[in-house]
């Protein structure tokens, strides 16, 4: 039990590299203002999705005042899109999740490195998608089924 334990806890530790990054002072705070930037606009896209689909009924959100039925079409569509607004915001905190972690890795010192490959992420990418944790190369191979032996496998969601 102790030794599924152990294989388990290294199959989900990232391999130490070494750090890198190849990336100024300058650059890491540049980074980090974009990330806590993008932090605070979603936080924001999630509590303005959440208000506006969670926490009115059908007559807030349509104005409908009267006492008639509601059709069964009509529930269709409202079901439908509780669970479209549920999906962005389930995205959205994944993204936050993302945007932690990539602060962390600033904090470490690792931020921009590859957590597949050990090499540093090109700045175009860092510059698109500030949380990335890995290099293009690397995601499209997570894409199609592949890692190297040596790398962590992902968690969902994460690339």
């Amino acid at each position: 039990m102790a030794e599924e334990r152990k294989k388990e806890q290294k199959r989900r530790t990232p391999p130490k590299w070494p750090k890198n990054s190849r990336l100024s002072q300058a650059d890491l705070d540049h980074f980090r203002e974009l990330l806590l930037r993008k932090r605070g606009e979603i936080s924001g896209n999630v509590v303005e999705i959440e208000g506006e689909t969670l926490k009115k009924s059908r007559l807030d959100a349509s104005g409908d005042l009267s006492s008639m039925p509601i059709h069964m079409a009509d529930l269709g569509t409202d079901n439908y899109e509780q669970e479209f607004a549920l999906g962005l915001m389930d995205s959205e905190r994944r993204i936050l999740h993302e945007i932690d972690a990539a602060l962390q890795r600033i904090q470490d010192g690792t931020y921009g490195i590859c957590e597949g490959t050990g090499e540093p992420i090109p700045r175009p990418r860092l510059e698109a998608q500030p949380w990335a944790r890995y290099c293009v190369e690397y995601a499209r191979k997570i894409e199609e089924g592949e890692r190297s032996s040596s790398a962590p496998e992902p968690e969902q969601g994460q690339q």
